[in-house]
């Protein structure tokens, strides 16, 4: 049993909050009062007073980052050990995972730009945090690594991560993406190298041309945007569409 004691509002709402949302089975009671039978952890407050047992939890929430304390909670009643590692799946709105063990703790898809932000408030506590990015938009990904200065970095070979999605799964690949990557090793890297081969790029036209309605391949220079980020499979085949 989990137990929310605080006289603290704004933290108790959030908890309470943090705690429903993720469907979690909780009680609630003042800081005096006596701890219910099975009671495995404890959320309170700075400034809560309270006496637990040895062999209760007792977790200490901020009320400005309830979701954190719940985070930990869960991974303690869990009996959730291991590294926190951060998965990323490139492009234009990244999808971006966050694992503890094998348990998924937090889940986002962010503008390009705000990925690094992102991953630094994630593993801001995390003794001995991991980034893995997918190796698609080399662009994207390249400047995220180049954001994330002095944090472990892997590439991983993102082919077959994103999941067959069926219905009400739209706009939950590049997440669920995200999750396989975390879950690949990798090669450690400093920096991405940007530059596609000619085997990457006959992909990225064969891709084009399993895309499209008229059996047309995008050419090499649009190709090359695409591998690099800056245009999706479909806007690349426009394009094309645009310049015949």
């Amino acid at each position: 049993m989990i137990v929310v004691a605080t006289e603290d509002f704004e933290l108790y709402h959030g908890v309470v909050t943090e705690l429903r949302d993720r469907g979690v089975t909780f009680t609630t009671i003042e800081p005096d009062e006596a701890l219910p039978e099975r009671t495995e952890a404890v959320v309170v407050g700075p400034d809560d007073t309270i006496d637990v047992p040895a062999e209760v939890t007792l977790v200490e929430a901020d009320p400005a980052d309830p979701r954190r304390a719940v985070e930990d909670l869960l991974a303690i009643t869990r009996g959730t050990s291991g590294r926190v590692i951060v998965g990323v799946d490139p492009g234009e709105k990244p999808g971006i995972a966050v694992l503890t063990g094998d348990v998924v703790i937090a889940a986002f898809q962010v503008p390009a730009e705000q990925v690094a932000d992102v991953i630094r408030r994630e593993i801001e506590d995390a003794t001995d945090p991991l980034v893995r990015i997918g190796d698609g938009a080399r662009l994207v990904g390249s400047q995220i690594v180049d954001d994330l200065e002095n944090v472990p970095v892997e590439v991983v070979d993102e082919t077959g991560t994103t999941p067959y999605l069926g219905t009400g799964g739209r706009g939950m690949g590049d997440v669920l993406a995200a999750v396989n990557i975390a879950r690949i090793e990798g090669e450690r890297v400093d920096s991405i190298d940007i530059e596609p081969t000619a085997g990457e790029l006959e992909r990225i036209k064969e891709r084009s041309r399993e895309a499209g309605d008229d059996n047309w391949a995008i050419d090499e220079t649009l190709a090359r945007e695409v591998a690099a980020g800056e245009l999706t499979i479909e806007e690349a085949l426009a394009e094309h569409r645009d310049r015949e």
